[in-house]
């Protein structure tokens, strides 16, 4: 665990539609405006998934508003990816960029393995827990990789 709270922190996934935006909503649900954060994909073909929002919607965590966005599309509105103090990656894919995008500054970048939910099921219900799974972990990984509020 850390024991200062870092001043900003990015999460990463492979299209910012299920795994980061989550990710994002949980640390600002535990954190407020403690700690800067922000949650981009390495790609964002797709819009956020409507899993995920049930799921998060399920413990008060409001996602159906999120935009998907890629790292190159934070650099485009102005938003350094550099100048973040942590990049949590949560996916291999959004890891290789995130350390990419980090080569020239001093960013820690940390890699959170994480569950994939999508296509786990045909099966509603069990989707349905797949994506419970997958917010549960983040939000267990969140509370153990930070200090608390």
């Amino acid at each position: 665990m850390r024991h200062v709270l870092p001043g900003s922190v990015l999460f990463c996934c492979n299209y910012n539609a299920v795994r980061s935006p989550v990710a994002e909503g949980l640390m600002k649900a535990r954190y407020g405006q403690s700690v800067y954060v922000q949650s981009a994909g390495v790609r964002h073909e797709i819009e956020i998934d409507p899993f995920m929002v049930e799921a998060a919607r399920e413990i008060g965590i409001e996602l159906s508003r999120h935009r998907v966005k890629s790292f190159e599309e934070m650099e485009e509105w102005g938003d350094d990816i550099g100048a973040y103090d942590l990049i949590v990656a949560l996916s291999p894919a959004a890891q290789r960029r995130a350390l990419e995008y980090t080569r020239l500054n001093s960013v820690e970048v940390v890699y959170w393995p994480t569950l994939d939910p999508t296509g786990m099921s045909e099966n509603r219900a069990a989707l349905m827990d797949a994506y419970r799974q997958t917010r549960d972990q983040i939000a267990m990984a969140i509370r153990g990789s930070f200090p608390p509020p």
